[in-house]
């Protein structure tokens, strides 16, 4: 095989190994969504899965079963926002190298 090629099959390798780390980091990850002032929490992983909502039980004596429902929205989209944002940071040195 030339020179080159085994170079960039070389480079392709790492990168691969590069993902696969970045993937199982990302795998790992716990986010927090909020909602409300901290009346709505929701916890996700990294893999999108919500382990958790937390309601403060004040807030069933302050607001409609619609606006509660406007609550939990808002905090599983705070999470989801968050979660994009984190996947965004650990893949941009990879994509920065690809854009070169």
């Amino acid at each position: 095989m030339e020179p080159a090629i085994e170079d960039l099959l070389a480079q392709v390798h790492e990168q691969q190994q590069r993902i696969e780390e970045i993937q199982r980091s990302v795998a790992t990850m716990e986010l927090t969504g909020y909602a409300g002032n901290g009346d709505v929490t929701v916890k996700l992983k990294g893999d999108g899965r919500f382990t958790e909502v937390t309601i403060d039980p004040q807030v069933l004596r302050r607001y409609d079963a619609d606006t509660l429902g406007q609550l939990v929205l808002e905090a599983v989209n705070d999470g989801l926002a968050k979660l994009a944002a984190a996947n965004e940071a650990r893949y941009a040195p990879l994509l920065g190298e690809a854009q070169q």
